[in-house]
């Protein structure tokens, strides 16, 4: 795939914004496999929080001032999906039950990228991502936030969220696998994409 001018789309307020939040990820890593006191895990939780703030604004300056692109399109999932791949391994590490959630993202993301470059060799792309995906994306994040603020929260508790995460993930790679394989309805061509 050829993106046009990609130079002038990349220096777009929402994709510098999610430039951003790409910068955020290893901030947060550090802080929180380095955390030793609960003020530790409160700066890592302020830092994923503050990642997600900038995901809703970017996409809202997008919409509004007419700053779609084919970069940001890529550009904001990727961001979303580094945050999210870092945010559950580094968690893996103090509660070895999520690492269950490692493998569902893993197979979920490596089958999206596959039936993604299946469909980019066609010329289309997804318009936009799910409703079960957005839905999936914000469970996660808000569960695992909390998990980063909260280092002690009995096992119990964890196992929970980990069964409720693993829910939505699934229910969201299942709507997925049906998209990828209906017929163009949801994807656009990109020759007839403004850049």
């Amino acid at each position: 795939m050829i993106i046009k001018d990609w130079k002038k789309e990349i220096f777009t307020i929402p994709n510098l914004l999610s430039l951003f939040r790409l910068v955020l990820v290893p901030l947060y890593a550090g802080i929180y496999l380095n955390a030793r006191s609960d003020t530790d895990y409160y700066v890592a939780a302020a830092i994923l929080a503050v990642s997600c703030l900038t995901d809703l604004i970017d996409g809202q300056i997008a919409r509004r001032f007419n700053m779609i692109s084919t970069v940001g399109k890529i550009l904001d999932p990727l961001a979303d999906k580094i945050t999210q791949f870092t945010m559950v391994i580094c968690l893996s590490i103090t509660h070895p039950i999520l690492w269950s959630l490692v493998i569902l993202i893993f197979i979920k993301e490596i089958f999206q990228l596959i039936a993604g470059l299946l469909r980019l060799k066609k010329g289309k792309m997804l318009k936009g991502a799910q409703v079960t995906g957005k839905i999936c994306t914000t469970i996660l994040f808000v569960s695992l936030i909390l998990l980063v603020m909260l280092p002690r929260i009995p096992e119990a508790a964890v196992q929970i969220i980990t069964l409720v995460d693993g829910i939505f993930l699934i229910i969201a790679f299942v709507d997925y696998a049906i998209v990828y394989n209906r017929k163009d309805s949801k994807f656009q061509s990109l020759d007839n994409e403004e850049q």
